[in-house]
């Protein structure tokens, strides 16, 4: 199969190349380099330097010819969110729909879009099913929930083959590759930059949530874990059928919990500096995963500690991330 993967010079879509590459795929990834890097484009893998809002270059790179696309390219911060909306829905939104116009001018009908459980917002109960209200709290995931919405009517109206796939947090690496944001905002890599000694503690934001320990509660699914539902969803896509699945450990772990991981894996002390609350912060966010375990068989392999163990090991062979 031909594979166009957007965003795939970033964390998510670099590791979702290189299992692609591995199971004997050709691949080209499409990428502005504005959070990607260059020294994430896996071996085998062809980079296409675009934009998704330069619809010139993007019809260019989609008429090459592809038999589907994974679509991760977005913004993800959800405080710039709030404080640029504008960005995020012409990113998230305006460059999906030009990715959508280009496939369907192309006839590349199968695509599998990078989604997230942020569309629920604080849910009535968790684990979260599909059939919550979707209740985004942030510019971030309303973008994101247009997104999935603008799919489902492409799905209907000219017979697109897609599947959303909603997760809140990855972790782990794979093939070499790992996760390098800059700035980073995800807690295990900032857990882990205090092991490194790239900071000197970890900030705990509030400890008297309803919680078993007091801190949030959080799910975590390891990058392997998380390629495999991708792939599995695209052998599964029907044309006029807009899948939608969520990806979740079913339980959740709380802040001090990853924290104590990260002391056992890394063998450090992690001094820990509380904070108080953020703003919007829920107790508990967790995705339930029945749905695509009894439609496609999909399970979390990796526990919290694999995914910080193989986060530690990049780190240490990767000091300084990527270095373009």
């Amino acid at each position: 199969m031909r594979l166009l993967v957007t965003g795939g010079a970033g964390y998510i879509g670099s590791i979702c190349s290189a299992v692609a590459l591995a199971a004997g795929h050709r691949v080209a990834i499409f990428d502005n380099l504005g959070h990607g890097h260059k020294a994430a484009v896996p071996a085998g893998a062809e980079l296409v330097e675009g934009d998704l809002l330069d619809e010139g270059s993007l019809r260019d790179a989609v008429g090459a010819g592809f038999d589907a696309v994974l679509h991760f390219a977005a913004l993800i911060v959800v405080p710039e969110s709030v404080a640029r909306p504008e960005r995020y829905y012409r990113n998230n939104v305006v460059g999906t729909l030009n990715l959508v116009d280009a496939l369907r001018q192309a006839g590349v009908r199968r695509l599998v879009f990078s989604s997230t459980a942020a569309v629920y917002g604080e849910p009535e109960s968790v684990p979260i099913p599909e059939s919550a209200p979707t209740r985004p709290a942030s510019p971030y995931g309303n973008s994101k929930l247009a997104v999935d919405r603008l799919l489902a009517d492409e799905c209907a109206a000219h017979g697109l083959a897609a599947a959303s796939l909603r997760y809140f947090n990855v972790g782990g690496a794979l093939h070499g590759l790992g996760e390098d944001h800059r700035p980073e905002t995800h807690l295990i890599p900032n857990v882990l930059a205090v092991a490194a000694g790239r900071a000197e503690a970890v900030e705990l934001f509030g400890t008297d949530y309803d919680t078993p320990d007091g801190t949030c509660v959080r799910d975590y699914v390891h990058i392997e874990d998380l390629a495999a539902a991708h792939f599995l969803a695209l052998e599964a896509l029907e044309a006029g059928r807009h899948d939608v699945y969520n990806l979740g450990s079913g339980s959740g772990y709380s802040v001090l919990e990853v924290i104590e991981t990260a002391r056992r894996v890394t063998g450090r002390p992690l001094p820990v500096q509380e904070r108080p609350r953020r703003p919007g912060d829920a107790p508990r966010l967790v995705a339930s995963s029945q749905a695509i375990a009894s439609a496609l068989g999909w399970q979390p392999r990796h526990d919290l500690e694999a995914i910080i163990g193989d986060a530690w090991s990049w780190m240490q062979e990767h000091p300084n991330g990527y270095s373009d």
